[in-house]
């Protein structure tokens, strides 16, 4: 799968950039070791599943989503697609407890995962019931997940921590924001400029990247070394010595309950 978003969509973290490639400038390096811009990075995808057509729709300058059916049998390699009312995901995996959420939440019971967690984000969106971290908890399995919310102009990004489940995300030449499944697309597409989504965290465009497992704590970056020795985006792991600060959530514009500085 792939996902492309403009960055007046999502503002990353800064530390996603690869320090060297930020110190040097955009323009240093060969074409194959500089980050590509989307419509390269598009055919770059393309390209990798010739084999099998992928499905893609574009949203102008602002979004670009594309996503190839696995072959595997194996559920935790699974890939599902789903889009209504302008919004549109695409779930990577699967949910061990699909058919009790189903019922918690009275759906339909031909409704898959990608149909699921985006009744779910329709739910806090609109109503906010509870707190986003909690939704995510309940969910068992092993899972990954991009929602791109048109109407809102929102990016919602989520990873369960089961290790089987690889989503990765970097940083294209223009700026936007990368995400994919496939190590040597973000690799292709973003130089040194990527690194793995961290594990058990959820990424919404408006708060930024924060830990849905450990909710009252920070996020640090770590320092990434590749295995050329070249310094690349960093990793994120939960600061257990660092806690956000108490906020109380009123009012509709927080329902999503995303409170507390990004990482």
């Amino acid at each position: 799968m792939l996902a492309i978003f403009s960055k007046s969509l999502v503002d990353p973290p800064k530390e996603l950039n690869c320090p060297a490639l930020h110190s040097s400038g955009s323009g240093s390096g060969s074409g194959n070791n500089k980050p590509k811009f989307p419509e390269d990075i598009v055919k770059i995808f393309q390209q990798s599943y010739s084999q099998n057509a992928p499905l893609s729709l574009g949203f102008g300058n602002s979004a670009f989503l594309a996503y190839s059916p696995s072959k595997l049998l194996q559920l935790h390699h699974q890939r599902t697609f789903c889009g209504m009312d302008n919004m549109y995901c695409i779930f990577l995996g699967n949910l061990s407890n699909l058919s009790t959420l189903i019922k918690q939440y009275g759906l339909g019971k031909s409704t898959n995962e990608a149909m699921f967690v985006m009744e779910a984000y329709r739910t806090l969106r609109d109503r906010g019931p509870y707190p986003a971290h909690q939704v995510l908890m309940d969910l068992e399995g092993c899972f990954g997940f991009v929602i791109f919310d048109k109407n809102a102009g929102t990016v919602f990004t989520a990873k369960g921590a089961d290790q089987r489940i690889q989503l990765f995300w970097g940083i294209a030449a223009d700026g936007s924001v990368v995400i994919s499944d496939n190590k040597d697309v973000i690799k292709a597409s973003c130089a040194k400029s990527f690194a793995p989504f961290p594990s058990g965290c959820m990424y919404h465009s408006e708060m930024g990247l924060t830990s849905f497992e450990h909710p009252k704590n920070k996020l640090k970056a770590m320092p990434r070394i590749d295995s050329e020795g070249a310094m690349c985006g960093s990793n994120f792991r939960v600061d257990v010595t660092s806690k956000k600060a108490s906020m109380p959530r009123v009012g509709s514009e927080v329902h999503w309950a995303f409170s507390g500085p990004q990482a």
